[in-house]
Formats: C-alpha cells, sequence, structure tokens
C-alpha cells in the first residue's frame, strides 16, 4: 500500500507543478501578447480572479484572500491524512482525491503569492463565455467527476472493484 499512496501524492504534485508553470508561463505570453485565439470558441486571455470559482465574492472587499486560503489549507491537509490512510480498495477514489488535491494546492499558492488565481482559458460560444480557468481547476473538476462515478459504483478505471472472493456453497 506505501507504493499507492505515493503514487497518489505523485499525481498530485504532477497536477501542481503542470497547474503551476503553466500559469506562469501564460502570464509572461499573455502579459505581452494580450490574448490569444487558438480556434473560434477557445483563446487564451489572462485574467486575475480575487474570488472562487467563477468569480465568486470576487468583490467582496478583500477579506475573502484569507478565507480562501484557510479554506484551501484545510481542505489539502484533510486529503493528505485521507490519501494517507489509503485502502487498496478505493483505488479510484483516492485518485480522484489526489487531483482534487494537487489542484487546490495550485490556487492555494496562487493566492498566497498573489492574492488572487490567475486563470486564462477561455471557452466561448459567440459573446457567452464560460469563466476563465487554469489547469488547477481542470484537476479540480476531473477529480470530482472520478470521486461521484466511484461514489456511485462507476468504474472509471477499467478495472473491476476489488471483492472478496465468494465463498462455495458446496451445491
Amino acid at each position: 500500500m506505501r507504493g499507492e499512496r505515493l503514487v497518489f501524492f505523485i499525481t498530485a504534485a504532477a497536477w501542481l507543478v503542470l497547474d503551476l508553470g503553466t500559469k506562469q508561463f501564460m502570464q509572461d505570453l499573455l502579459g505581452r501578447v494580450g490574448s490569444v485565439l487558438w480556434f473560434d470558441g477557445f483563446r487564451f486571455v489572462l485574467v486575475y480572479n480575487h474570488g472562487a470559482a467563477f468569480g465568486f465574492l470576487s468583490s467582496a472587499g478583500g477579506w475573502q484572500r484569507g478565507f480562501f486560503i484557510v479554506l484551501a489549507a484545510l481542505v489539502a491537509l484533510y486529503l493528505v491524512w485521507r490519501l494517507w490512510l489509503a485502502r487498496p480498495r478505493e483505488k479510484q477514489f483516492n485518485l480522484g482525491l489526489s487531483f482534487i488535491l494537487g489542484g487546490a494546492i495550485g490556487n492555494m499558492v496562487d493566492r498566497i503569492n498573489h492574492g488572487y488565481v490567475i486563470d486564462f482559458i477561455d471557452i466561448y460560444v459567440g459573446a457567452w463565455h464560460w469563466p476563465a480557468f487554469n489547469i488547477a481547476d481542470i484537476a479540480i473538476s476531473i477529480g470530482a467527476v472520478i470521486v461521484i462515478a466511484d461514489s456511485l459504483g462507476l468504474n472509471l478505471l477499467g478495472r473491476g472493484r476489488q471483492e472478496a472472493p465468494k465463498k462455495d456453497s458446496g451445491v
């Protein structure tokens, strides 16, 4: 089980590194060139999100920064503890938690370092835009889908759940 725990923590660290690296790269690039249209409906644009998901509480006056840092730290501590207690039968669930952990720490690091979260992915149709997001948000969303699917008994990893062997009734 120790090796599986390591895989979960490496997965979280990989999402964290990918998130922080892309934020730095996109902030440097977009700070110089403005937005970058990749194709109609998808562009990169620099957005500083002082709130939470979808800009929630972005204009709350500043108190939200500390609140979201503390909240993210508590969530991260819980997820680390939960992953440390990982059970072999919960691989899919723990994988989802590791995605969430990496993303939560990525956005928390932004809040600590900058006072806001750096978002840069803009998806839109005509004048309608989904709120800008980043790699941490993708990790958190995928992780949440994995955790929810697991709680519903759906297997997204392509392997059957490990169940105790059935006893032969001898009949």
